[in-house]
Protein backbone atom coordinates (compact mmCIF):
# COMPACT_ATOMS: atom_id res chain seq x y z
CA UNK A 1 0.00 0.00 0.00
CA UNK A 2 1.44 3.66 -0.84
CA UNK A 3 1.50 6.68 1.34
CA UNK A 4 -2.04 7.04 2.15
CA UNK A 5 -1.85 4.01 4.76
CA UNK A 6 1.31 5.85 6.44
CA UNK A 7 2.12 8.94 8.76
CA UNK A 8 -0.74 11.10 9.52
CA UNK A 9 1.43 14.72 10.03
CA UNK A 10 0.48 17.29 7.82
CA UNK A 11 2.75 17.37 4.72
CA UNK A 12 2.36 19.12 1.47
CA UNK A 13 1.38 17.29 -1.98
CA UNK A 14 3.95 16.73 -4.32
CA UNK A 15 4.30 18.79 -7.59
CA UNK A 16 3.08 17.30 -10.73
CA UNK A 17 3.50 18.42 -13.48
CA UNK A 18 3.02 18.30 -17.63
CA UNK A 19 3.97 20.00 -20.65
CA UNK A 20 1.07 21.94 -19.77
CA UNK A 21 -0.11 21.82 -16.90
CA UNK A 22 1.59 21.91 -13.30
CA UNK A 23 -0.41 20.48 -9.38
CA UNK A 24 1.47 22.35 -6.61
CA UNK A 25 -0.06 22.92 -3.12
CA UNK A 26 -2.78 25.43 -2.32
CA UNK A 27 -1.36 28.75 -0.66
CA UNK A 28 -3.14 30.95 1.90
CA UNK A 29 -2.06 33.26 -0.87
CA UNK A 30 -4.71 31.89 -3.66
CA UNK A 31 -7.62 33.25 -1.64
CA UNK A 32 -9.05 35.73 -4.09
CA UNK A 33 -7.99 33.21 -7.01
CA UNK A 34 -10.35 30.62 -5.31
CA UNK A 35 -12.83 33.08 -4.34
CA UNK A 36 -13.20 34.01 -8.30
CA UNK A 37 -13.71 30.49 -9.36
CA UNK A 38 -15.90 29.69 -6.57
CA UNK A 39 -18.00 32.55 -7.04
CA UNK A 40 -18.89 32.11 -10.42
CA UNK A 41 -22.61 30.80 -10.99
CA UNK A 42 -20.77 28.87 -14.10
CA UNK A 43 -18.45 26.65 -11.82
CA UNK A 44 -21.29 25.95 -9.36
CA UNK A 45 -23.61 25.64 -12.28
CA UNK A 46 -23.23 21.79 -10.82
CA UNK A 47 -21.28 21.88 -8.04
CA UNK A 48 -22.34 21.29 -4.36
CA UNK A 49 -22.63 24.32 -3.48
CA UNK A 50 -23.87 27.91 -4.69
CA UNK A 51 -21.41 30.52 -5.42
CA UNK A 52 -19.76 32.20 -2.82
CA UNK A 53 -20.67 35.75 -1.88
CA UNK A 54 -17.78 36.65 0.36
CA UNK A 55 -13.88 36.37 0.30
CA UNK A 56 -14.12 34.59 3.72
CA UNK A 57 -15.34 31.35 2.45
CA UNK A 58 -12.13 30.85 0.08
CA UNK A 59 -10.04 31.63 3.17
CA UNK A 60 -12.26 29.16 5.31
CA UNK A 61 -12.12 26.62 2.09
CA UNK A 62 -7.90 26.95 2.12
CA UNK A 63 -7.93 26.59 5.95
CA UNK A 64 -9.73 23.13 5.70
CA UNK A 65 -7.29 21.75 3.09
CA UNK A 66 -4.07 23.32 5.05
CA UNK A 67 -1.79 21.60 5.97
CA UNK A 68 -2.93 18.39 3.91
CA UNK A 69 -3.49 15.90 6.89
CA UNK A 70 -2.90 12.54 4.79
CA UNK A 71 -4.90 10.56 4.60
CA UNK A 72 -7.67 12.55 3.85
CA UNK A 73 -7.00 14.70 0.85
CA UNK A 74 -4.43 15.45 -1.35
CA UNK A 75 -5.78 19.18 -2.88
CA UNK A 76 -3.64 20.98 -5.58
CA UNK A 77 -3.88 24.44 -6.92
CA UNK A 78 -3.84 23.96 -11.22
CA UNK A 79 -1.79 26.32 -12.59
CA UNK A 80 0.34 26.70 -16.00
CA UNK A 81 4.08 25.42 -16.45
CA UNK A 82 5.89 29.13 -15.98
CA UNK A 83 2.66 30.68 -14.29
CA UNK A 84 2.30 29.96 -11.02
CA UNK A 85 -1.39 31.57 -10.87
CA UNK A 86 -4.67 29.26 -9.03
CA UNK A 87 -6.85 28.86 -12.24
CA UNK A 88 -8.25 25.65 -10.65
CA UNK A 89 -8.39 22.67 -8.41
CA UNK A 90 -7.60 19.26 -8.48
CA UNK A 91 -8.16 17.06 -5.67
CA UNK A 92 -8.03 13.52 -4.45
CA UNK A 93 -9.70 13.35 -1.22
CA UNK A 94 -11.72 10.71 0.92
CA UNK A 95 -9.05 8.73 1.27
CA UNK A 96 -9.71 5.55 2.83
CA UNK A 97 -5.93 3.94 3.11
CA UNK A 98 -7.40 0.27 4.25
CA UNK A 99 -9.56 0.20 1.35
CA UNK A 100 -6.96 2.07 -1.16
CA UNK A 101 -9.96 4.25 -2.08
CA UNK A 102 -10.24 8.17 -2.94
CA UNK A 103 -12.67 10.26 -4.47
CA UNK A 104 -11.70 12.78 -7.06
CA UNK A 105 -12.56 16.63 -7.63
CA UNK A 106 -11.54 18.64 -10.52
CA UNK A 107 -12.81 22.77 -11.05
CA UNK A 108 -11.01 25.35 -13.92
CA UNK A 109 -12.14 29.15 -14.60
CA UNK A 110 -14.44 29.25 -17.56
CA UNK A 111 -11.50 31.18 -19.35
CA UNK A 112 -9.30 28.31 -19.58
CA UNK A 113 -11.99 25.83 -20.29
CA UNK A 114 -11.86 23.84 -23.40
CA UNK A 115 -8.10 24.03 -23.77
CA UNK A 116 -7.44 20.13 -22.22
CA UNK A 117 -5.93 21.57 -19.00
CA UNK A 118 -8.60 20.20 -16.53
CA UNK A 119 -7.71 16.56 -19.01
CA UNK A 120 -4.34 16.90 -18.03
CA UNK A 121 -4.64 17.36 -14.68
CA UNK A 122 -7.20 14.82 -14.28
CA UNK A 123 -4.06 12.25 -15.36
CA UNK A 124 -1.75 13.75 -13.24
CA UNK A 125 -3.90 12.89 -10.33
CA UNK A 126 -4.88 10.02 -11.66
CA UNK A 127 -1.07 8.83 -12.36
CA UNK A 128 -0.23 9.56 -9.09
CA UNK A 129 -3.28 7.58 -6.96
CA UNK A 130 -2.80 4.80 -8.73
CA UNK A 131 1.36 4.80 -9.02
CA UNK A 132 3.04 6.45 -5.57
CA UNK A 133 -0.47 6.12 -3.65
CA UNK A 134 -0.85 2.82 -4.37
CA UNK A 135 -4.83 3.29 -4.83
CA UNK A 136 -7.09 0.32 -6.11
CA UNK A 137 -9.93 2.36 -6.92
CA UNK A 138 -10.76 6.32 -7.38
CA UNK A 139 -14.70 7.37 -7.72
CA UNK A 140 -16.33 10.69 -8.57
CA UNK A 141 -19.66 12.03 -8.02
CA UNK A 142 -21.21 14.05 -11.27
CA UNK A 143 -24.47 15.83 -11.84
CA UNK A 144 -25.90 14.21 -15.11
CA UNK A 145 -26.28 17.68 -16.76
CA UNK A 146 -22.85 18.15 -16.43
CA UNK A 147 -21.59 16.56 -20.24
CA UNK A 148 -18.26 17.96 -20.58
CA UNK A 149 -17.17 16.55 -16.71
CA UNK A 150 -18.52 13.10 -17.62
CA UNK A 151 -16.79 12.61 -20.66
CA UNK A 152 -13.85 14.06 -18.89
CA UNK A 153 -13.98 10.72 -16.83
CA UNK A 154 -15.12 8.42 -19.51
CA UNK A 155 -11.99 9.59 -21.30
CA UNK A 156 -10.11 7.89 -18.12
CA UNK A 157 -12.46 4.40 -17.86
CA UNK A 158 -14.59 5.47 -14.91
CA UNK A 159 -17.65 3.34 -15.31
CA UNK A 160 -21.28 4.98 -14.51
CA UNK A 161 -22.25 2.87 -11.76
CA UNK A 162 -25.56 4.45 -10.14
CA UNK A 163 -27.79 7.39 -9.93
CA UNK A 164 -27.87 8.91 -6.20
CA UNK A 165 -31.21 10.71 -6.68
CA UNK A 166 -31.88 14.22 -5.06
CA UNK A 167 -28.20 13.98 -3.63
CA UNK A 168 -27.12 18.01 -3.58
CA UNK A 169 -29.28 20.57 -2.76
CA UNK A 170 -27.93 24.27 -4.06
CA UNK A 171 -29.83 27.59 -4.38
CA UNK A 172 -32.75 25.34 -3.28
CA UNK A 173 -32.63 23.30 -6.11
CA UNK A 174 -32.20 19.96 -5.75
CA UNK A 175 -29.53 17.47 -7.87
CA UNK A 176 -29.08 14.23 -8.89
CA UNK A 177 -25.48 12.58 -8.98
CA UNK A 178 -24.20 9.82 -11.45
CA UNK A 179 -21.25 7.74 -9.42
CA UNK A 180 -18.06 6.76 -11.21
CA UNK A 181 -15.72 4.05 -10.70
CA UNK A 182 -12.50 3.60 -12.04
CA UNK A 183 -10.48 0.70 -11.21
CA UNK A 184 -6.79 0.48 -11.26
CA UNK A 185 -7.11 -2.30 -14.39
CA UNK A 186 -8.94 -0.59 -16.05
CA UNK A 187 -7.33 3.31 -15.83
CA UNK A 188 -6.40 4.59 -19.35
CA UNK A 189 -4.02 6.84 -20.04
CA UNK A 190 -5.10 10.03 -22.14
CA UNK A 191 -3.95 9.85 -25.75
Amino acid sequence: MGECAMAIEPIDPPVLESDRVRLRPLRTADAADVFALYSDPEVCRYWSFAPWTELAQAQAWLAERMPMRPPSVYGWALTEPGEDRFIGTTALFSLSGPNQRAELGYSLLPARQGRGLAREAVRLALDHAFGPLGLERVEADVDPRNEPSWRLLEHFGFQREGLLRNRWRVGGEFADSWIYGLLRPDYRRAA
